[in-house]
């Protein structure tokens, strides 16, 4: 039975699947409208591929970080539909999913975090997996860590919303920038495949989301609270 991941942090919605020929994925520019339009497009995409949520396996969502509200829906949404169901969640970094959007082995991520702030952080590949090498953390962008060495690729729209103080900050270390890769469904599933397969996946109701301003991870009950 196939897995499902839903990625909702960013201005785009995109939805991915694992079919026997590959991952297939669909997305759509959003905007604002990501509580409109995640269950109807969801329902589209179903379709398309001929398929029910009596098919799902699995849900993977967005983590952060990225548009809190946006992160918000994609994890309310892969909760409500996986505990009808009762299967299991997988919460994915969106800053690792465009680290394995980037092809790349040592990749600095870095999304616009508003606030002339950034969402940061720096992974290698190692074995076929990535390894954390900077965690992940916001801070200014003349102020983020420097990585070791001079190879590495810097992808996410940081790079180009702060670009003068990020080439002065880590110029020295990165030998090629991709500013337009974002967080998409298929990079998510891709990571998330793995986790199911372990039997890493976690029960609806231990979703989380990670919020690096309050450096916290926001579980359900936390979140009506706010």
């Amino acid at each position: 039975m196939p897995y499902l991941a839903i990625e909702t942090s960013s201005e785009y919605l995109s939805f991915a699947i694992d079919t026997p020929n590959g991952i297939v994925a669909r997305e759509w520019l959003a905007g604002q409208k990501q509580s409109e339009i995640t269950l109807p497009y969801l329902q589209v995409f179903l379709d398309e591929l001929g398929l029910t949520m009596s098919d799902i396996s699995g849900i993977a969502y967005p983590s952060g970080p990225g548009s809190f509200t946006g992160l918000r829906i994609g994890c309310g949404i892969a909760q409500g539909l996986a505990f009808a169901r009762n299967i299991p969640v997988a919460g994915i970094s969106t800053l690792a999913s465009i680290a394995e959007a980037s092809g790349a082995i040592r990749v600095v991520s870095c999304i616009d975090a508003r606030m002339n702030q950034v969402y940061y952080a720096s992974f290698e590949k190692v074995t076929g997996e990535w390894q954390e090498v900077i965690p992940a953390l916001v801070c200014n962008p003349e102020d983020v860590p420097q990585p070791e060495g001079n190879d590495w690729i810097g992808v996410g729209n940081g790079f180009s919303a702060y670009s003068n103080a990020l080439q002065t900050r880590i110029g020295a270390h990165v030998c090629e920038i991709n500013s337009t890769l974002y967080p998409h469904a298929a990079q998510l599933l891709s990571l998330a495949l793995p986790q199911f397969a372990a039997g890493l996946g976690k029960p609806a109701h231990e979703a989380e989301l990670v919020y690096l301003r309050d450096k916290v991870a926001l579980k359900t009950h936390e979140r009506i609270q706010k």
